[in-house]
């Protein structure tokens, strides 16, 4: 058995929601990559996960996408329902009663 030179096995990681995030901002691949001064390739394979992604990439989209990086690999912002999109269109005030609903809930361990 011969052993090909340069190759890797392929990693398994963990999803990301890049593509989500430039969809939900109405950017096109190559608006993204104007934006952070990039190949839309690059972007391409950062999206795919072929080509792994640095913390300074990870900031730079952030930025370019209006939102922290840790949303980028947790938060998929097509989700209507998920508990972040609901807490994105509270006002402030429904925010605090949100909050200690959650408290609440979590302290007496009530289920919905």
């Amino acid at each position: 058995m011969s052993k090909r030179i340069g190759f890797r096995p392929k990693v398994q990681r963990r999803r990301t929601f890049f593509r989500q995030w430039r969809e939900f901002r109405g950017l096109t691949q190559e608006q993204l990559a104007e934006r952070l001064e990039t190949s839309v390739a690059s972007i391409s394979r950062i999206e795919s996960g072929t080509q792994p992604y640095t913390q300074d990439t990870l900031e730079a989209l952030a930025d370019a996408l209006s939102t922290d990086p840790a949303s980028l690999l947790m938060r998929d912002p097509s989700n209507p329902e998920a508990i972040w999109s609901i807490w994105d269109q509270a006002k402030q005030g429904e925010r605090q009663l949100i909050e200690e609903l959650a408290r609440s809930v979590v302290k007496t361990g009530t289920k919905g």
